[in-house]
């Protein structure tokens, strides 16, 4: 197990992080910028070094100054949280070149998983059913595609994430303009305008899957999560177990949740969202979250699982 952990985020899985290091024994490094110098984690950590000014981008994302802490307090481990570069690559790859334990999936994986339209290609080589759409980029002039798949359709990021950089399209008028508002909103948000087309499932229900990966290629799933009740993309209630499915159907999804996770060679804790016609009948991958949840407490409180504390034992090897 770990002598020493960077906690690399604020807030609420910050406190999270930092419990289960002191019932583990773990010694933690609160990172920190100008704005959250009395932030009840700062407070509470073994240390805290503040890593920059209040602006995320000169702090929280700022990795060398993340790693160089790192590395001058004698930890062995960074712990991301959510949000900011829990899901980078690079960062990834940079805590291993480090000689650190970056508490989550490799660089490989996250790539692999977030590129939304190469996931898509991966669940189906993995037999994980995904909604008709494109196999790979398109551009504005995406029509014939449309009309093969059925309008209406969603045109998406591939870099996606929070909603962002999608569009609906209900006919081919649509398409040229929502392409360009897309595509805009895309570069803006994740610095990629890549862009792939689906078809647009009407009133589904949204369903995920939590899951734990080891690293001797063990993979469960536990159970799910409907968080259909959404505002603008954005979740507002998640419940669990989701109402919704058969005991056949859970079975099924979660098998295919499992199928996801050693698509991409997943380790730590993540989830695998798939959304569930209104007839109860088909489901479809929609995407891997590389990281732990901000709902992550949601499965916790159903199981007695304290993930973050499964985070750690995966990271450390077990």
């Amino acid at each position: 197990m770990f002598s020493k952990i960077l906690i690399a985020n604020r807030g609420e899985i910050a406190l999270r992080v930092l419990r289960s290091c002191r019932e583990l024994g773990i010694e933690t490094v609160a990172a920190y910028s100008e704005a959250d110098s009395e932030a009840l984690h700062v407070q509470l950590a073994t240390h805290a070094v503040c890593v920059g000014p209040a602006r995320a981008a000169d702090s929280y994302l700022n990795q060398e100054a993340l790693l160089t802490v790192a590395k001058a307090a004698g930890c062995d481990a960074v712990h991301p949280g959510y949000g900011f570069l829990s899901e980078n690559a690079d960062f990834s790859d940079a805590c291993a070149k480090a000689g650190l334990t970056f508490i989550g999936p490799s660089g490989e994986a996250i790539r692999k998983a977030g590129s939304k339209s190469a996931a898509r290609d991966l669940m189906k080589a993995a037999g994980v059913p995904v909604t008709p759409g494109s196999d790979g980029p398109v551009s504005s002039a995406a029509e014939a595609l449309a009309e093969a798949v059925g309008w209406p359709v969603l045109l998406k990021a591939s870099a996606g994430g929070g909603g962002r950089g999608i569009r609906r399209c209900d006919g081919p008028e649509d398409l040229p303009s929502a392409f360009a508002e897309a595509q805009a909103e895309a570069r803006a948000c994740f610095d990629s305008d890549e862009m792939y087309l689906e078809k647009l499932v009407l009133n589904p229900r949204h369903i995920e899957f939590q899951i734990l990966a080891d690293r001797q290629g063990n993979v469960i799933h536990l159970g799910d999560r409907d968080c259909s009740i959404q505002r603008r993309n954005q979740k507002l209630i998640e419940e669990a177990p989701a109402r919704c499915l058969t005991p056949e159907l859970r079975r099924t999804m979660g098998g295919a949740a499992v199928r996801a996770a050693r698509a991409v060679g997943y380790e730590g804790a993540g989830t695998v969202e798939f959304l569930l016609d209104s007839d109860g009948e088909h489901f479809y991958f929609m995407e891997m979250n590389t990281r732990i949840q901000v709902e992550h407490g949601v499965t916790e409180l159903i199981t007695g699982v304290d993930l973050v504390r499964q985070q750690l034992r995966i990271a450390s090897g077990l």
